[in-house]
C-alpha cells in the first residue's frame, strides 16, 4: 500500500504543479529524473531538521504497566528526498517519464487487462514479502514499456522499494564493454539479481546466442532462487505451442522484411528463452498476452497528428 505520508501536503491544498505528489518525474536526456517539488522543499513539519518526535506507548514490566515515551523518527521531507534518490537509481527511459496509470489508454479489453493487473500489482504489493511478478506479451507500440514504467513509479515513489529497469539488449551491450574494462559479467549481473523488484523489457530480442543465453538465464535463476519479484514485457507470444504448423508454401510475393518480420511475430517466447526459462516464468509470473492485432500507439497518434495532404482537407470520418 502506497505510504500516506507522501500523500498532499498537510494544509491539505494540492499543488498545481505536482498535484498533491509532493515530487515531479520530468525527462533529462536518455533518463526520466524525479525531483522534490518546490511546493515541498521547505518542510513545515520538522522545520528543515529532517526528523520528528512522536509519542509512543508500549508495556516494558507487567509491574509498571503501559507507558508513554517519545523517539526520534525520520519526517516525511527525508523520506521523501531518500525515494526521489530511488527513483533515479531505477534507470528509467526519459521517454517513459510521464507514464503512468491513468494516462495509459488501452484500445481493447486485453490491454485494459493488462492496466489492471500491473495496477493490482503495484497496489498490493507487500514490501520484504514473496510476490508473484507479470509478463505483458504483445506488438510493438502496445505499452507494455509505459506499465512497466509506471508500476515501478508507484513501488519506488509511493511505497520506497529499490527497483531497476533494464533493456534486455542493452544490458547484453553493457556486459560486452565490461569485458574490454575488465569487469566479469557476474559483477555487471549482480546488482540486478539482488534489487528488490527488477522490470526486464523486451525479453526474447537479441541473437540467441551462447553469451546471451547464459546471461538471461543466470540473471533469471538468481532472481528466482532468491524469491525475488521480476516484471517482464516482451514482443513474442506467450502461447505454450503452436497452434499449427507454419505454411512453407508462398501465396503470393512476399517482400524478405515482410517474411522477416511475419516469421518473428510468429515466434514463441518459451523459443526465444528457452524450456528452462520459461518454465521459471510460468512460477515467477502472471502472464498477459496482448493480441496481434492490437493497435501500434506510436504509429496512431503519427497518423492523427500527421498534417492534412495539400491542396486538400484531412478526413475528419463524418
Amino acid at each position: 500500500m502506497a505510504d500516506p505520508q507522501m500523500a498532499p501536503k498537510a494544509n491539505g491544498e494540492a499543488c498545481g504543479v505536482c498535484g498533491g505528489r509532493t515530487y515531479l518525474i520530468e525527462r533529462r536526456g536518455e533518463l526520466a529524473s524525479a525531483r522534490v517539488c518546490t511546493c515541498s522543499e521547505e518542510c513545515p513539519v520538522c522545520g528543515g531538521r529532517g526528523h520528528i518526535l512522536v509519542e509512543k506507548e508500549g508495556t516494558f514490566s507487567k509491574k509498571v504497566g503501559a507507558r508513554t515515551y517519545e523517539v526520534l523518527q525520520p519526517c516525511m521531507c527525508t523520506l521523501r528526498r531518500k525515494r526521489v534518490a530511488l527513483y533515479n537509481d531505477v534507470q528509467m527511459p526519459g521517454v517513459m517519464a510521464h507514464a503512468s496509470f491513468d494516462n495509459y489508454r488501452p484500445f481493447n479489453e486485453a490491454q485494459d487487462r493488462g492496466r489492471g493487473v500491473a495496477m493490482h500489482f503495484a497496489h498490493q504489493y507487500v514490501k520484504g514479502a514473496t510476490n508473484k511478478g507479470y509478463v505483458l506479451s504483445g506488438p510493438v507500440g502496445t505499452g507494455k514499456t509505459h506499465l512497466l514504467a509506471a508500476t515501478l513509479g508507484h513501488l519506488v515513489l509511493e511505497m520506497g522499494v529499490r527497483a531497476r529497469y533494464v533493456e534486455i539488449s542493452l544490458l547484453y551491450a553493457t556486459i560486452r564493454r565490461g569485458f574490454q574494462d575488465g569487469k566479469s559479467g557476474g559483477e555487471i549481473i549482480g546488482p540486478l539479481s539482488e534489487v528488490e523488484v527488477l522490470a526486464i523489457d523486451e525479453l526474447g530480442k537479441g541473437r540467441g546466442s551462447p553469451f546471451e543465453m547464459e546471461t538471461l538465464d543466470e540473471l533469471i535463476a538468481r532472481r528466482y532462487n532468491a524469491g525475488r519479484t521480476t516484471l517482464f514485457a516482451t514482443n513474442y507470444s506467450l502461447e505454450p505451442e503452436r497452434k499449427g504448423a507454419r505454411s512453407t508454401a508462398p501465396t503470393g510475393y512476399r517482400a524478405t522484411d515482410d517474411a522477416r518480420t511475419a516469421m518473428k511475430d510468429a515466434e514463441l517466447l518459451r523459443e526465444r528463452v528457452g524450456e528452462r526459462i520459461y518454465s521459471r516464468l510460468c512460477e515467477m509470473c502472471s502472464f498477459v498476452e496482448l493480441p496481434r492485432d492490437t493497435p501500434d500507439r506510436r504509429r496512431t497518434r503519427q497518423e492523427m497528428d500527421a498534417p492534412p495532404p495539400l491542396g486538400g482537407m484531412r478526413n475528419t470520418g463524418r
